[in-house]
């Protein structure tokens, strides 16, 4: 007896040395990882630490409405909300993306679908959404002037829903689109990062709401134009191809806007639109005022002929070329010879809109020059503001958030940046060496030729100082295209500037055209 209860002693004291030993040594079951140096050093009964997880992803917000479009009762849903951008290598979380869709009730996955963004870059998706394209729009004088507030949403007769379903993204650093860290910000800040970033939201959208057999179209304003260019390049090569491409207020090579020393070319592409807003503004010549097409098939002719020789020249024009010249844009421009002289022949926009009202002590607008406002100083050579911007900017940040807290039910204490505020502008990458120029039609150029059936609208508002109408005509005819490749390039123009669609004309005759392009689209 006594012999048995020292063998089960000393098998005890085995057993606890055998323990010992095991922590000093850091010994594992097998299979287990080693431990590390930080893992030996902690204190025994120390617990393990648990592993890292993703925060859980919060589901969107669905809600259900309806609206009367030509004459028939449209019952829709809503859904807002994230979604997700991850690192391809490591699977982390770096950025949500916002954004609204609206699908038709009762429809199928065939549907045609379009997604629509904004430009800036900086700026929300609010503008197309809230102006032409949802079933929402806020209300502006029927001119597109800023009526008093408050302000007010109506219901849009002219929304893209009795023919598509919607998707409104914002870009991240837009809206309520964020990055998780501020350092990670950077990387969606820039031409590729940016068209990266919005096609992985395409792809992840078609995935999640099972919509790859859906016709699918794209739309954007403004520098969105420059992204959608972009993107229908970078997303025929990753195999998601679209019946149509959209553009409003098109900029896709800067080339055409950005003057500078050495590159004359926005001089002569901005004439056409100097003599729009001389012309609303009645700085013209009476013969001039009378027929406002003549007026610029005339201005479109000596700028992209006499006035392009002339520039091309430089020093060598002679005094009476140089007077011939100066004689020209007086004419078209309605402004002062010896202040043309002065400028060398070449007007600036952002002088034009503080010089061609002076006398009345106004400035018009750059997005739409039949703005007019006020400034501190009749003296500066450019507009300290743009009063076409000041006038749409407080009724669409007051109903957008109105509206996506009370009828949208999507809550939150961040700030929605409408434009601007998500990141500074000298933050963005374009992307280019010294000396060159954004340029995004060569990636258009490219869908065309890889996608026989894509087809392009372009609308433009005469009156826009920010994306002048020549100019995009200027690069649709340098892009290379074939005589069939034209021929699926619809054109469209209006009378008011680059949110053409704050007028109540436009936004019916846009709505229109957009009506016509999707149903030859979809042949």
């Amino acid at each position: 007896m006594l012999r048995r209860a020292s063998s089960l002693l000393l098998a005890v004291v085995f057993l606890s040395l055998c323990t010992f030993a095991q922590r000093n040594r850091g010994d594992r079951p097998p299979g287990t990882p080693a431990a590390s140096p930080a893992e030996q050093a902690k204190p025994a009964g120390t617990p393990a630490p648990e592993a890292k997880k993703e925060p859980a992803e919060i589901p969107p917000i669905v809600t259900h409405h309806e609206i009367r479009v030509g004459g028939k009762t449209l019952r829709y849903t809503a859904t807002t909300g994230m979604l997700p951008l991850k690192n391809n290598d490591t699977g982390e979380v770096e950025a949500h993306i916002f954004f609204i869709a609206y699908t038709l009730d009762g429809q199928n996955e065939h549907r045609p679908l379009t997604f629509s963004f904004n430009g800036g870059p900086g700026s929300a998706s609010v503008w197309l959404h809230m102006g032409a394209i949802g079933p929402k729009r806020v209300r502006m004088q029927p001119d597109g002037m800023m009526p008093p507030p408050p302000y007010q949403l109506v219901d849009n007769e002219h929304t893209w829903l009795d023919q598509t379903d919607l998707v409104f993204i914002d870009p991240v650093g837009t809206g309520y689109s964020r990055a998780v860290k501020r350092d990670q910000t950077k990387k969606f800040l820039g031409l590729r990062g940016d068209i990266e970033s919005v096609g992985e939201f395409i792809r992840l959208y078609l995935g999640r709401y099972e919509r790859w057999s859906s016709p699918l179209f794209m739309v954007g304003e403004s520098y969105g134009t420059t992204r959608a260019a972009g993107l229908s390049g970078y997303l025929v090569e990753h195999g998601i191809a679209f019946n149509g491409i959209m553009l409003i207020s098109s900029i896709l090579n800067f080339q055409t806007t950005d003057g500078s020393p050495g590159n004359d070319l926005p001089y002569v592409l901005f004439l056409p639109t100097y003599s729009c807003a001389a012309w609303y503004h009645k700085k013209l010549a009476p013969e001039l005022e009378q027929n406002f097409d003549k007026l610029r098939a005339e201005v479109e002719q000596w700028a992209a002929g006499p006035y392009a020789d002339a520039l091309m020249k430089g020093d060598r024009l002679t005094a009476q070329e140089r007077q011939d010249v100066i004689d020209h844009l007086a004419r078209y421009t309605g402004l002062n010879k010896t202040y043309i002289d002065l400028s060398d022949l070449r007007i600036e926009e952002s002088r034009f809109t503080k010089e061609l009202l002076r006398d009345k002590r106004l400035t018009i607008g750059r997005l739409d020059s039949r703005f007019t406002g006020t400034s501190s100083s009749n003296v500066d050579d450019s507009a300290s503001f743009d009063p076409s911007m000041t006038a749409i900017r407080p009724p669409y940040t007051a109903m957008f958030n109105q509206y996506v807290r009370n009828e949208l039910g999507y809550k939150s204490d961040l700030e929605y940046y409408i434009l601007g505020g998500g990141f500074r502008f000298d933050e963005w990458d374009w992307g280019i060496q010294r000396g060159g120029f954004p340029d995004t039609a060569h990636s258009l150029k490219d869908a065309f030729d890889k996608n026989p059936f894509m087809r392009l609208f372009v609308g433009s508002g005469y009156f826009d100082l920010a994306t002048p109408y020549f100019a995009t005509q200027y690069t649709l005819n340098h892009m290379s295209l074939t005589t069939a490749q034209h021929s699926r390039v619809s054109l469209g123009y209006y009378g008011a500037g680059h949110m053409m669609y704050i007028q109540d004309q436009s936004l019916g005759e846009l709505k229109k055209d957009i009506s016509a392009f999707m149903m030859n689209a979809l042949k």
